[in-house]
C-alpha cells in the first residue's frame, strides 16, 4: 500500500453550500468533490467526466487542514441574472453575502489542505499516473480552492511506502488529524489542558462525496464528517481502525473519508 500526501495553498478559499441558494456560505474545509475535482485537474481530466474514475471505491481519500482558519463575510455585486439576455449586464447587478475562508492574518497567512490519497485494487492505475505526474511536477491545469479565481498551488508532495504506513486497532483515545467520517468516531476527549492550540474548533457537516455519472452533478453520496479547524488534530475514540503514517517529521494518525 502507498499513500500520497499532498499539500495544496492559496490565499483564500470558497467551498460553497450545496444548500445556500440565496447566501454563498463556505464549508471551512474542501469536500470530497471538490478534492476529486483537484485531482483530476492534475491528471488533466475534462470537466464532468472523472466521477467514476476517481469514484470512493476507487481512490480514497482525505484531508487535513494545515494552517489556522477563519471565515468572514464580504458582499459581492453580481450579475442579476433572470433571463439569458441578462448575460451581458443589461439586467443590472445584486449584492450577494459571500463567505471566504483565510488565514488569521489576510495579509501574510496562506490557507493551506494536506490531500492523502490512496486507492483500491480497481484504481490502482489512475493512482500510479497520479503518483507519476505530482512526483514529476507535470501537473496539467492549474488548482484552484473551491472557486476558479482563488488559485492555488502544491507545495509539497510525500510518497508514503508500505513500511511507513501501520494500519492500528482502535484503542482508546488516539490523536487523529485527518477529517473522519462521523460514525467511526465513539467519543471526543474535550480536555484542552496542556493544549498549546487554543483557538481550535472542531465542526462537523455533510459534505458532498461522490457524483453520479450523468453529467450533471448529481449526488450520489454524502459524508457526515468530523474535522478540526487546526494541524493539531483531535483526540478521539474510534470504532474502526485507522492509517500512522511515519517519517522524519512527524507521526499522522489519518482515516480516509469513505
Amino acid at each position: 500500500m502507498e499513500i500520497l500526501q499532498l499539500d495544496v495553498g492559496g490565499k483564500l478559499a470558497h467551498f460553497r453550500k450545496y444548500y445556500a441558494n440565496n447566501t454563498a456560505m463556505s464549508f471551512s474545509i474542501p469536500p470530497r468533490t471538490t478534492m476529486m475535482g483537484m485531482l483530476a485537474s492534475i491528471l488533466g481530466r475534462e470537466r464532468d467526466s472523472y466521477y467514476e474514475e476517481l469514484a470512493s471505491e476507487r481512490i480514497r481519500i482525505s484531508v487535513r487542514v494545515m494552517s489556522p482558519l477563519k471565515k468572514t463575510f464580504h458582499r459581492l455585486n453580481f450579475l442579476s441574472i433572470k433571463s439569458k439576455s441578462d448575460f451581458d449586464g443589461s439586467g443590472g447587478r445584486i449584492q450577494t453575502p459571500f463567505e471566504i475562508v483565510s488565514g488569521y492574518d489576510i495579509s501574510k497567512d496562506m490557507v493551506v489542505y494536506r490531500l492523502y490519497v490512496s486507492c483500491s485494487e480497481d484504481g490502482k492505475g489512475t493512482f500510479d499516473e497520479l503518483k507519476e505526474k505530482v512526483l514529476q511536477k507535470q501537473q496539467h491545469f492549474a488548482l484552484t480552492l473551491g472557486t476558479a479565481n482563488f488559485t492555488a498551488s502544491l507545495l509539497d508532495v510525500k510518497l508514503f511506502v508500505a513500511n511507513e504506513i501501520q494500519e492500528t486497532e482502535a484503542n482508546g483515545f488516539v490523536t487523529i488529524h485527518s477529517a473522519v467520517p462521523s460514525e467511526a468516531v465513539e467519543r471526543i476527549d474535550f480536555d484542552r489542558s496542556g493544549v498549546e492550540d487554543l483557538l481550535q474548533m472542531i465542526e462537523e457537516e455533510l459534505l458532498p462525496a461522490d457524483f453520479v455519472r450523468n453529467y450533471d452533478r448529481e449526488l450520489r453520496k454524502m459524508n457526515r464528517t468530523l474535522f478540526s479547524t487546526s494541524p493539531t488534530g483531535m483526540r478521539l475514540e474510534l470504532n474502526r481502525s485507522h492509517y500512522q503514517l511515519t517519517n522524519a517529521e512527524e507521526v499522522q494518525n489519518i482515516l480516509f473519508l469513505e
